[in-house]
């Protein structure tokens, strides 16, 4: 079982990736995949969720759990049974909670020994980054603002010495 999320970009199951990309990049990586309909699927989000809404999923395969504290996390997370878990983060989860950071991060990696286990996020933040210390990969796809890859590579010897196609990378900073 593979979700692709960009061309050259799979999630497999018996990992724990965490993913920081746009909304319609994972939109489109849970809506367009019909394969996924066939798995038990766990969608895990706290407060307010700001994909939920627009997934289209009807399968009986797919539930849906609303923690609202670090704890209820912690607990689904344990009681999870499921071949793909996928978890909107919610960062007011740990407001006053950064105790249970470490416990729901090993959880997430525990989880991710037998699921697909997806923890996303549209942007890092302290939270966020504390968990996916704890991830097997961790994605991370820019919305640079360039049409998305159609499959042919441009040859950039026909281009002026100096001026490079790709653009200027950005390195990672550890936490």
């Amino acid at each position: 079982m593979l979700i692709m999320l960009r061309k050259g970009i799979t999630l497999r199951q018996g990992t724990f990736t965490a993913v920081i990309a746009p909304e319609p990049v994972i939109l489109s990586a849970l809506n367009d995949n019909p394969d996924l309909g066939r798995f038990l699927s766990l969608f895990l989000c706290g407060n307010y969720s700001r994909i939920l809404s627009r997934i289209n999923r009807t399968s009986s395969n797919f539930e849906i759990r609303r923690p609202f504290t670090a704890d209820q996390l912690l607990t689904a997370l344990k009681e999870a049974g499921h071949t793909i878990i996928f978890i909107e983060h919610d960062p007011t989860l740990f407001d006053g909670a950064d105790r249970l950071l470490i416990p729901v991060a090993a959880a997430l990696r525990d989880a991710g020994h037998e699921a697909l286990v997806i923890l996303y996020a549209p942007v890092m933040d302290r939270s966020f980054a504390a968990l996916a210390c704890q991830a097997d990969r961790l994605i991370e796809i820019v919305h640079t603002g360039e049409p998305a890859y159609n499959g042919q590579y441009q040859d950039n010897r026909s281009h002026p010495q100096g001026r490079s196609l790709v653009p200027a990378q950005k390195t990672l900073e550890v936490f």
